[in-house]
């Protein structure tokens, strides 16, 4: 007996007749730059904005996790009035083509981010932009070119073609006058324009102590790292909480240091050497520390130098520290950019083979690279990878994967870096993966070298993160603190210390002031004997 049946076939198989293909109307941006704006061809990158809210200009709006659509090609030699394309084939971020923008009005702009010849000392010319002191920072970066934003109707349906004019120049940057308290200083490196080729700056920004115009005593210095910025360091502004403290008596009178180093590739060099970045620790060590410790009356000695940092300035912190332990005499490391690549923001790239999702036996998920402190997914790895590239090509996206790859990885043939990964498909290249774990994990530096390190870094080491920190930082530091916790000769686990569902970038559980205190009790108990510490007023 048969407990199934196949249906009856129709006795006439009817197929719809094939409707022909139609070529997709052509979407098209054509922008161009008038000659009494700018009268050089221009070697850069062209962007387009598009935006739904009108409230601010659209080059103000990019943003990786809720940012608007922008779009980005690069040009070589673009004559004044010549007009360059963006279209349907050109990249986009968060949406992949100007096709996905829904038919609608929308408020559009054009960029244009100007790139300049370096003629660098290891016989390589390559194209970037030259940073303006801005921190590489290309949508508000000065001579840089924008139009007006307009808002036109745009429907990839019907198509277009939309005619904009980059006739606006970006002013140079202001810098904020200096006060009693706080002074800035910029210099050419000879080092780094030897290195690159062409005129390159290093600066600081000072903090110092309440009675420093009247007194004639040397004080204790703590560098603070971070990104680029001009403004005082620590946060101080008049009126908050650490100015209160600063302004006290028997608060401790030391000078904060923020340094400024930008580069072709980001806003800060990360203080070490670079094949690709060029040589940012010899700079800072040979040419801005000495230029900061003539200039104004700082300690020279060890113990009396300190530093502290967070994210991007917590790896700089931990690795001057590491690399420099005669040098400085404790960091106050907080949220570190990866200490170990084993936690590379998601990614194990010593044990991934591909950066773009983790494969399992059978089936593979997506690399996830920021969350909220509930665990739950912002963007992964691959749309972080994307939004780099709309920024820039061959790393010139001033972005935080980018620099990562200049700072750690080798150079390549054309004179750009060596990407850790495919950025199409993400497979990571194992002879990178070794060129940055030899020179630039601060964990494996710390194995390697403990016989000699251990012994100079003993009660140096101080390190916050919040354990769901926003860009799984957490992870290295993890990883870091298990392995001293197995240290001997000596033996030293460092100070670690975790904030409870705490994002990017928690510090720790002090206040600011509450923090140098902790720093000048430290400064206290390692002076030398006999050392006199007028300075000291806690």
């Amino acid at each position: 007996m048969r407990w199934w049946s196949y249906p009856a076939l129709p006795a006439l198989l009817v197929v719809p007749a094939v409707a022909v293909a139609q070529r997709p109307a052509a979407v098209r941006f054509e922008i161009s730059v008038p000659q009494a704006v700018h009268g050089e061809p221009i070697t850069g990158r062209v962007y387009l904005m598009i935006t739904r809210n009108g409230e601010r200009e659209p080059r103000l709006q990019i943003n990786q996790v809720d940012g608007i659509p922008f779009f980005g090609r690069d040009v070589e030699r673009l004559a004044p009035g010549t007009a360059a394309v963006i279209d349907q084939t050109d990249l986009g971020y968060p949406v992949n083509s100007l096709r996905d923008i829904p038919a609608g009005d929308y408020f559009v702009q054009a960029f244009v981010n100007i790139y300049s010849e370096f003629k660098r000392a290891d016989g390589h010319l390559v194209w970037m932009h030259d940073d303006q002191w801005e921190g590489q920072h290309w949508p508000a970066s000065p001579g840089n070119l924008y139009s007006r934003p307009q808002k036109l109707r745009v429907d990839a349906t019907t198509g277009y073609r939309i005619v904009l004019v980059a006739d606006q120049k970006i002013p140079p940057v202001t810098i904020p006058p200096d006060t009693r308290y706080v002074k800035r200083i910029k210099f050419q490196s000879a080092i780094l324009t030897r290195f690159w080729g062409r005129p390159v700056y290093l600066g600081a920004t000072l903090l110092l102590p309440r009675d420093y115009d009247t007194e004639s005593i040397t004080y204790p210095v703590l560098y603070n790292q971070g990104h680029f910025g001009l403004n005082p360091p620590l946060g101080f502004a008049e009126g908050n909480e650490l100015y209160q403290a600063w302004m006290k008596h028997d608060f401790p009178r030391i000078v904060a240091v923020t340094f400024q180093h930008p580069n072709p590739y980001y806003d800060d060099s990360y203080a070490v050497n670079s094949a690709n970045v060029g040589p940012y620790g010899d700079a800072i060590m040979q040419e801005l520390i000495p230029e900061i410790e003539q200039r104004f009356r700082v300690m020279r000695e060890p113990y009396a130098r300190l530093l502290s940092g967070g994210s991007t300035g917590g790896w700089e912190s931990l690795a001057l520290q590491l690399f420099y332990p005669d040098f400085f005499g404790g960091t106050w490391t907080a949220c570190p950019d990866p200490v170990t690549f084993a936690g590379y923001e998601g990614v194990d790239i010593y044990q991934d083979e591909n950066a773009f999702y983790k494969q399992h036996e059978w089936y593979r998920v997506p690399t996830p690279n920021m969350r909220d402190t509930f665990g739950e997914p912002r963007i992964t790895v691959q749309q972080k990878n994307q939004f780099e590239r709309v920024n820039g090509t061959h790393g010139r996206s001033g972005r935080q994967m980018d620099i990562w790859s200049a700072v750690f990885g080798p150079l390549g043939p054309d004179g750009y870096f060596v990407p850790l990964f495919d950025q199409l498909t993400g497979v990571i290249d194992q002879k990178v993966v070794q060129y940055w774990k030899e020179n630039y994990d601060l964990l494996y530096y710390l194995q390697r070298n403990w016989a000699t390190l251990g012994p100079k870094i003993v009660d140096k080491l101080h390190v916050a993160v919040g354990d769901m920190d926003t860009y799984q930082l957490d992870k290295g530091v993890v990883l870091m603190e298990q392995w001293m916790k197995t240290t001997t000769n000596p033996h030293y686990p460092g100070s670690f210390i975790y904030g409870d569902r705490k994002p990017h970038c928690w510090s720790g559980p002090e206040t600011q002031a509450e923090r140098l205190k902790v720093m000048a009790r430290h400064v206290m108990q390692k002076k030398p004997e006999g050392a006199t510490t007028p300075w000291w007023r806690y």
